[in-house]
């Protein structure tokens, strides 16, 4: 149902599945006609709480933030953490009635007897977000620990935790975390120095987490220093730290406090003493950092793609108010400076979701042992990292300022999306490291050009030869480019690559999407506006570059 009283639009109620009219044939596209009909049910059922029932949790929660529990009521070190219970109802929709931290794991998600594949928990994940940005962070830490435990563990470390946390009962369910970040070492992993002491035939850990998300988790991934003679990243080794012993009794370390943050109230972050606390050895004592970072690798994609469903939402309620509410005697929608404001939200909108969408469909291909898929994840996951969780702050702002003075009350999810949206270009590296990630993983192994023949081939394997030409050019543009300024591991243009690299991927993936079907040839005429303006940057938007109709498409 929707509402609406003296001129202001109320979605409340529109299911967020079908308002958001390519999503269907998108998630079709990637993951094939056949399972996709399988799973749209549950993108259905999702879609008719986010815009009510799970918004007004999202809302509660956002303002009834976790509490840290010190001690018990006869003065024992507890750590506990209450929760509101807005946000225990989340934590059930997320993890027992979708699944979402289970899927890639076990066989029996939906009932299906097999494992999805990531375009549908990132595609669920994509439409929940629209509501609730907080619970995404302890999703993708459960889920990404389990990834990183199966890929690393020994058998029996796996196997002791595994059914756990992969459960979809919440009682039962153990969470997972990662506590990486120290004072004083920030974005610098290689500075690290909490330690890691072997002794009667277990290993110890020592040492300050400074921002620790989840802390009241069940498993942490930790990194610690095994050799104070070896220093940087080498030296670092990779340990699975449990809440409690085996006996029961906690583990020793004390959540220090809470962060008060400016966003993501609604899930709990802490800083974190560990004196002298147990934990499990994680794959090779040489290789933690290498191995830690799979987990990263995973946490940065989950960011992109809140990034990319939060600006989703935000570009849905400013095109269905823009087309309910009147001004001047004409809907919002009529103005043209409406439709270029809107404009540009749908062109950096729609870039975002064609490539976290292309970054699940080769994680797909690269766990199944494609190597080349491998290296352009690893390369795509960087670029999505920098740019979509800078342009969904852009996003989020025009969203509100088109809501008007509403949009800047907290009975509205606009203000919680705001604060949600500076989050992910922190997280997992600020965008300068991030920015200089791309450049190495572009350097390594040959990976530039790799890249570029790949983009090469998606080109020359679409059906829409007319842009061919103009994207084969843009293409040696932008490697040109790339290729006289990469010689520096700290170049001052690894921003510009960055962008550059990700706007024209962008571009490629959305004129290929657009090949698919008719419901979304719309994204071939995006894709052109991408390379005008994100590429070839020779003028701003002019009213001529308007297509009105392209917007009343999506509506």
């Amino acid at each position: 149902m929707v509402i609406s009283s003296n001129n202001i639009p109320d979605s409340k109620g529109i299911n967020s599945y079908y308002r958001d009219k390519s999503l269907a044939k998108l998630l079709e596209y990637y993951c094939g006609k056949e399972l996709f009909e399988k799973v749209e049910n549950k993108f259905i059922e999702l879609g008719e709480i986010v815009g009510s029932e799970l918004e007004e949790l999202a809302l509660s929660a956002d303002k009834n933030p976790p509490k840290l529990k010190k001690r018990s009521r006869v003065g024992a070190l507890s750590n506990d953490i209450e929760k509101h219970p807005d946000f225990i109802k989340i934590e059930k929709l997320v993890f027992e009635k979708f699944g979402l931290a289970a899927m890639s794991h076990r066989h029996d998600v939906f009932g299906l007897q097999q494992k999805l594949p990531p375009i549908i928990k990132y595609g669920l994940t994509f439409l929940f977000v629209q509501s609730e940005f907080g619970i995404c962070c302890p999703l993708s830490m459960t889920d990404s620990l389990t990834r990183t435990l199966k890929k690393f563990g020994d058998e029996k470390l796996v196997e002791k935790f595994f059914d756990q946390l992969t459960s979809q009962d919440l009682d039962y369910l153990f969470q997972g975390a990662m506590f990486m970040t120290e004072q004083h070492a920030g974005s610098d992993v290689g500075s690290i120095d909490t330690f890691a002491k072997f002794e009667d035939g277990s290993w110890f850990l020592t040492g300050d987490k400074w921002f620790c998300s989840n802390p009241d988790a069940d498993l942490a991934m930790v990194l610690a220093r095994h050799n104070k003679k070896i220093s940087g990243t080498k030296g670092l080794a990779l340990f699975l730290l449990p809440k409690k012993l085996e006996n029961g009794d906690p583990n020793n370390y004390e959540i220090i406090r809470l962060k008060d943050k400016l966003g993501g109230r609604s899930f709990a972050s802490g800083e974190i003493k560990l004196n002298r606390a147990f934990a499990y050895l994680v794959g090779n004592l040489d290789e933690g950092f290498k191995q830690m970072t799979d987990m990263i690798n995973m946490s940065r994609l989950s960011n992109g793609v809140r990034a990319s469903g939060m600006m989703q939402r935000c570009l849905q309620e400013s095109l269905f108010i823009s087309n309910t509410r009147n001004a001047f005697n004409k809907k919002l929608i009529d103005l043209p400076l409406m439709q270029k404001q809107l404009l540009k939200m749908l062109i950096i909108t729609e870039a975002s979701r064609s490539m976290v969408f292309k970054a699940a469909d080769l994680l797909d291909k690269a766990d199944k042992g494609d190597i080349v898929s491998q290296k352009i994840f690893r390369i795509m996951t960087p670029l999505i990292k920098f740019r979509a969780c800078r342009d969904v702050r852009k996003v989020a702002g025009d969203a509100m300022e088109i809501r008007g003075g509403l949009g800047y009350i907290e009975d509205w999810l606009d203000p919680k999306i705001l604060r949600d949206s500076h989050l992910g270009s922190i997280w997992e590296g600020t965008s300068n490291i991030i920015s200089l990630d791309t450049i190495r993983a572009l350097k390594k192994d040959n990976n530039i050009h790799i890249f570029k023949n790949f983009l090469i081939d998606s080109v020359k394997n679409n059906s829409i030869k007319k842009h061919e030409k103009y994207l084969l050019s843009a293409i040696e543009k932008v490697f040109n480019f790339i290729e006289s300024e990469i010689k520096d591991d700290f170049t001052s243009s690894s921003r510009q690559i960055t962008s550059s690299l990700y706007y024209l991927s962008s571009a490629i993936f959305l004129i290929k999407e657009g090949d698919y079907s008719e419901d979304l040839s719309y994204r071939t005429k995006i894709s052109e506006l991408i390379l005008k303006y994100k590429i070839d940057k020779n003028s701003p938007i002019t009213r001529d570059d308007i297509d009105f109709a392209l917007i009343k498409e999506l509506i």
